[in-house]
């Protein structure tokens, strides 16, 4: 349900998209990308459903079930920049249309997968699709909607990618309740044909693209890097630990993260990362925010299902209901928050809302073998949620404002990508937890749950010191920090 937060955020990426065309029907486009972003929403929550049954159906150990989740999100952090820039340079519907085809095959491998090693495989081409459709279902609807009318459809949007985010790990547990684990990727297929019947004969046929050239070598550089961090983190937080090999693997990926940022320096702005966004002192903090923040709800959204299921006996589907709550919650805070933000600036409600979060985080200590759903579990999913409906629009309009007009969509789709690596890193670190069982699994949970709240408070503390403004200031302090 992770994914259902993603959707307020990457809404900011179609509100920094001009309108350039008149289409004959805009509802049946903006169909046409909501369904293509459900194959995320929904893909990007409903695994972790599936977790322990996948675990036993393959017998696969706590490295291979970390990297079910990390194949996937993996390609689509490093990716997620340079899937938009690949539509401007070769059109938007275009790689609408193959992002969503490559993900609904690479759907049909991961439910034939005889084994981890083709799963695994399926899941990285799920990533890449979902790099591809993302960012271009987003700009697509930005591209039709104008004025009013483009809020109306984003709020829409997000909202409908935060039901669907939400749905899919009841309806995902169900599905592992009564038949088979397989069955949660082949949810993905109807969703795929729709969008792409609707976008091939109601979106535009694309214009002349672009002919600037793609940033091939910085997405190959950050991949790599990513990529092999990743492996070293999954590897040295399980029971092999930081060997030599393991540690200089590490060392070697900070090397080609080192390299990315180099040559991001060197294309300026032609890069798919513009250095110049970290002109800004006001966009490092919230890209600090929302790397912790997000990463502590990575660990969240995988560890709660995955003890309720090993440890209170849960079913897959209560699993899956279990943190309905904080996507409900979200969804109907976040238009109030934002206007609240509009007037009174971004700082206050991103320092009190990461430390709801914490606190919501140390109220599931209480969560272990017989813990009662409605008084220890719910709470705490309660006040994480309290915490994110508080923090999700005001942290999308603090992106919006913190850098100059030239810069606001690679902000935006910056502070996406940032959220989603937030959760790569930290489920990389979850090896020891997902090895555990019983009450081991049970101690390393309320560690991990320490932790995050740690990472929550932090977070708020970022806000409190980078960003400083005036109530109604945002918008003027965040261009003279940017210029």
């Amino acid at each position: 349900m992770n994914a259902a937060l993603h959707a307020y955020c990457d809404a900011a990426k179609a509100r920094s998209i001009q309108s350039s065309a008149t289409v004959p029907r805009p509802a049946l486009v903006l169909a046409a990308t909501i369904l293509a972003s459900s194959l995320a929403f929904v893909d990007g929550s409903v695994v972790n459903v599936g977790l322990p049954a996948i675990g036993r159906s393959l017998g696969a150990d706590a490295g291979a079930l970390q990297w079910i989740i990390n194949a996937y999100l993996l390609p689509l952090s490093a990716l997620l920049l340079l899937g938009g820039a690949a539509g401007d340079r070769f059109g938007r519907r275009r790689l609408l249309i193959a992002g969503t085809a490559l993900f609904a095959l690479a759907s049909i491998g991961c439910a034939l997968a005889p084994g981890e090693t083709v799963l695994l495989a399926s899941r990285l081409l799920q990533g890449i699709g979902a790099a591809l459709l993302m960012p271009n279902s987003l700009a697509l609807l930005g591209q039709t909607f104008s004025g009013e009318a483009k809020g109306r459809a984003i709020g829409v949007w997000a909202a409908t990618g935060a039901a669907a985010g939400a749905i899919g790990p009841v309806l995902g547990g169900g599905l592992i309740d009564i038949g088979s684990w397989r069955a949660i990727f082949l949810l993905n297929l109807p969703l795929a044909a729709g969008a792409i019947l609707l976008t091939w004969r109601h979106v535009p046929r694309d214009a002349d693209s672009s002919d600037t050239p793609l940033d091939w070598t910085g997405g190959l550089l950050v991949s790599a890097g990513l990529g092999v961090l990743t492996w070293a983190l999954t590897v040295g937080s399980g029971q092999g630990g930081w060997t030599a090999g393991v540690t200089g693997a590490a060392v070697a990926a900070l090397g080609l993260l080192a390299a990315f940022i180099w040559v991001e320096h060197w294309r300026g702005e032609r890069a798919m990362m513009p250095l110049a966004l970290f002109g800004s002192g006001r966009f490092v903090g919230l890209t600090l925010l929302t790397l912790f923040l997000y990463g502590a709800l990575g660990t969240m959204f995988v560890l709660i299902p995955y003890l309720l299921i090993k440890v209170g006996q849960y079913g897959a589907t209560a699993a899956g209901a279990a943190l309905l709550p904080l996507p409900v919650v979200v969804t109907i805070a976040s238009p109030i928050m934002g206007g609240l933000a509009g007037r009174i600036g971004s700082r206050l409600p991103l320092t009190i809302g990461p430390l709801g979060v914490a606190g919501g985080f140390l109220l599931a200590l209480r969560i272990g073998a017989g813990a009662s759903y409605w008084t220890d579990v719910l709470p705490a999913i309660l006040l994480m949620a309290a915490g994110m409906g508080v923090t999700v629009a005001p942290l999308t309009t603090a992106v919006l404002n913190a850098v100059d007009p030239g810069h606001v969509g690679s902000a935006s789709g910056f502070n996406s990508a940032d959220a989603r690596t937030g959760g790569l890193v930290a489920t990389a670190l979850l090896g020891s937890v997902l090895a555990a069982e019983g009450s081991a699994l049970v101690s390393a949970f309320h560690t991990t749950m320490l932790v995050g709240a740690a990472a929550c408070a932090f977070a708020g503390l970022i806000a409190l010191v980078f960003i400083r403004v005036k109530p109604g200031g945002d918008q003027a302090v965040s261009r003279s920090n940017a210029s």
